[in-house]
């Protein structure tokens, strides 16, 4: 099955989203990382979408959706939340499961506790918390605000598998796949990576943003926190005060990974389906 792909305007920006499975279904949100897009949750949503209706966005500034003219203001957890309040409600969305990996799970908690207040049944954080390991958050805003260019998407392939190592096993058709919806081409001929590299002033202009204690301790819903065994993002104890306050998050380990898990193979998928069904 492939999804069917989809735009709406949100908060005055175009939204592209894709969608797989029985609009009849109960809805689940997937919202991709802080570089990535809609594409990267294929594997999960192929699993899944004989029971859910399945929503994944591509964030503003990442995928087919508009780039900010306003950057500063637009590129931040707030404005995010903003744009996922105007997706249910012009969806018909009531209620809804959301699985959010890395920026997709602070976006699911900035919402849940303020625009989507009562509105997400549960929660699946995938290598997110309430607070981030400041040296991690310093790599990403090392190469996210400066995407390289490249002459092929061969050569892109090569850079992805190398700077996504630590999302874990995958095959090289997943690879591909990665590369091909991560490409877009520059006026000049090169190959680059399919997001703003606007969207990293979101750490300079909004420097507490993914400190999120405030409102995940908010939360009542069912939550799942996935750790990568060695990321560097999400630490161990962090996880284990998830497991304490707000919600009192169920807690996962995914073996052989990092930031983050790419929840493409049985065992991660089986977690998040039970998880779910729960």
């Amino acid at each position: 099955m492939q999804p069917s792909s989809h735009y709406l305007r949100c908060q005055g920006r175009e939204i592209h989203y894709v969608e797989w499975g029985d609009r009849n279904a109960p809805p689940l949100i997937m919202w991709h990382g802080l570089a990535r897009t809609c594409r990267d949750f294929d594997d999960l949503a192929q699993a899944l979408c004989g029971t859910y209706r399945i929503i994944a966005p591509d964030t503003i500034g990442r995928g087919y959706s508009e780039w900010s003219s306003a950057p500063d203001q637009e590129y931040c957890l707030a404005f995010y939340a903003q744009i996922a309040q105007s997706l249910f409600d012009q969806l018909g969305i009531a209620q809804a499961r959301w699985v959010g990996t890395s920026m997709g799970g602070a976006i699911g908690t900035r919402a849940a506790a303020t625009t989507l207040k009562g509105r997400i049944s549960h929660l699946v954080l995938n290598d997110n918390g309430p607070m981030l390991a400041p040296e991690a958050l310093e790599r990403i805003k090392a190469y996210a605000g400066n995407p390289p260019q490249f002459d092929t998407v061969s050569e892109l392939e090569a850079y992805l598998r190398k700077v996504y190592l630590p999302y874990g096993w995958q095959s090289d058709a997943q690879w591909r796949r990665m590369t091909e919806t991560s490409t877009r081409r520059l006026p000049n001929g090169k190959i680059t990576t399919h997001y703003d590299p606007a969207m990293v002033r979101q750490f300079f202009v909004h420097p507490t943003d993914y400190r999120t204690w405030e409102f995940y301790d908010q939360l009542d819903m069912p939550t799942l926190v996935l750790r990568g065994e060695t990321s560097d993002l999400l630490l161990q104890d962090v996880v284990d005060e998830m497991t304490r306050r707000g919600p009192r998050a169920q807690a996962a380990i995914i073996p052989d990974c990092g930031h983050a898990p790419c929840l493409n193979v049985p065992a991660q998928i089986e977690i998040v389906r039970a998880f779910l069904a729960s």
